[in-house]
């Protein structure tokens, strides 16, 4: 690939994605801000507090509608792929922003949820379009990229949350509002990246083949090189149906081990205990530590730094084996945590969150997210992403609707008086 197209197309899309990221993970770091705004909105129309398993509720149902957002929207996958999309980020961020002065928390909710269909869609066809522009002996590297953009912005929303920056009660609805940036910057930038080639020709057919060689000869700088890939691809169209429908995905002998492999993989990631750790460290760090913050924010850094370590391991590496360490460490960590959780040992908890976060970036974290499209052919991988993004997607939503309850204490029990 030409250094200059390949920075730049690269450059785009971890540009959107981090911050992307960010406005997702800003929410999670203003719990007390965000309930008081509950409370607050509550209380002016019905002059009373909201009760607290009400308030709990409400905070699980904001945090995981983005999730089921998502879900819903990487279910367009397949039907808007060649559409403008970043009218919806626009449109979250807006409404976002204007909860605070509306004073309600409904049009919060609904920010959220739009926002939400963006991010099922856009973090669908990010992977997609870099599986198809990068070079066969670099499209595992380059796809992990995505996720080091993914980390980055985590990363950037913890920063963003503190309360010297932009987590105060003043500060937050602009904090929420920060996706209006990316969206902008794709809608001037995205003309100057190039259309992939393998859509070009195997989607489009015949008609596109000199266009197709264009987008080849600027991702690549090497007339060699085109000649050769596309060659290669011609060869899998021919080989290839023209259109697979959702019938065909999930009926066609060929797709049965493939799918079998997304599924195992995208499960195990979602109950690797990864979600519930980058969502709700501070509340969970706060039962034990002052600083919580603080740790917080080294979870986001290892979460960097490890992603940055399976770029460079991920060709050299291979998937399978990174998958393996992965998915091992990952599991004694856990054991151990539960083992450590029993005898209080707290220093060495947070050594074994820091452990298992950087062993799922090492391989489950960024592979679950591509796997789909090496596996599968041309008029598939559309389907098939869509299909990976709904397991994420959707293991995320049930887990952000379904944890903040068993965070909030057992009461006390009470005691009896005496005779």
């Amino acid at each position: 690939m030409s250094t200059g197209s390949q920075q730049k197309t690269m450059e785009h899309i971890r540009q959107q994605r981090s911050f992307i990221t960010c406005s997702l993970h800003c929410f999670s770091e203003l719990l007390q801000i965000i309930e008081e705004f509950f409370n607050h909105t509550w209380r002016s129309r019905h002059n009373a507090s909201m009760p607290d398993h009400s308030l709990t509720l409400l905070w699980s149902l904001s945090v995981s509608i983005k999730d089921f957002g998502a879900l819903l929207g990487s279910l367009g996958v397949k039907y808007l792929a060649d559409t403008y999309v970043n009218c919806l980020s626009v449109v979250g961020a807006c409404l976002m922003f204007l909860s605070k002065a509306s004073e309600s928390f409904e049009v919060l909710i609904l920010g959220r949820l739009v926002f939400g269909l963006f991010c099922g869609l856009v973090m669908s066809l990010n992977p997609l379009y870099i599986q198809e522009v990068s070079p066969t002996n670099l499209r595992g590297a380059f796809a992990t990229l995505n996720q080091v953009s993914f980390a980055s912005g985590i990363l950037m929303g913890m920063v963003a949350g503190l309360e010297t920056l932009l987590g105060t009660e003043h500060n937050w609805a602009m904090m929420l509002s920060l996706s209006l940036i990316p969206a902008l910057l794709q809608y001037l930038l995205l003309p100057f990246c190039p259309e992939s080639p393998r859509f070009l020709l195997i989607n489009r057919g015949v008609e596109d083949k000199a266009q197709t060689g264009e987008s080849l000869l600027r991702l690549r700088g090497n007339v060699d090189k085109v000649q050769t890939e596309l060659e290669e691809m011609k060869e899998e169209a021919a080989h290839t149906q023209s259109a697979v429908t959702i019938h065909d995905f999930f009926r066609k002998r060929s797709y049965r081990q493939p799918i079998i492999i997304v599924l195992i993989v995208n499960l195990g990631s979602q109950l690797s205990g990864f979600n519930a750790i980058i969502n709700y460290s501070t509340k969970m760090f706060q039962a034990k530590f002052d600083e919580a913050k603080y740790l917080t924010l080294g979870v986001g850094a290892v979460n960097v730094t490890f992603t940055l370590v399976a770029f460079f391991l991920m060709e050299r590496a291979g998937r399978r084996k990174l998958l393996l360490t992965g998915f091992i460490s990952i599991a004694v960590c856990n054991l151990l945590m539960t083992i450590v959780d029993s005898v209080l040992l707290r220093s060495l908890q947070v050594l074994l969150v820091f452990c298992l976060i950087s062993a799922y970036e090492l391989g489950p974290g960024p592979i679950s997210w591509f796997i789909a499209a090496e596996l599968f052919d041309q008029p598939s991988r559309p389907i098939a992403m869509a299909f990976t993004s709904m397991l994420n997607w959707g293991g995320k939503f049930v887990l952000a609707l379904l944890f903040p309850p068993l965070l909030v204490p057992d009461p006390a029990p009470a005691r009896s008086s005496p005779n």
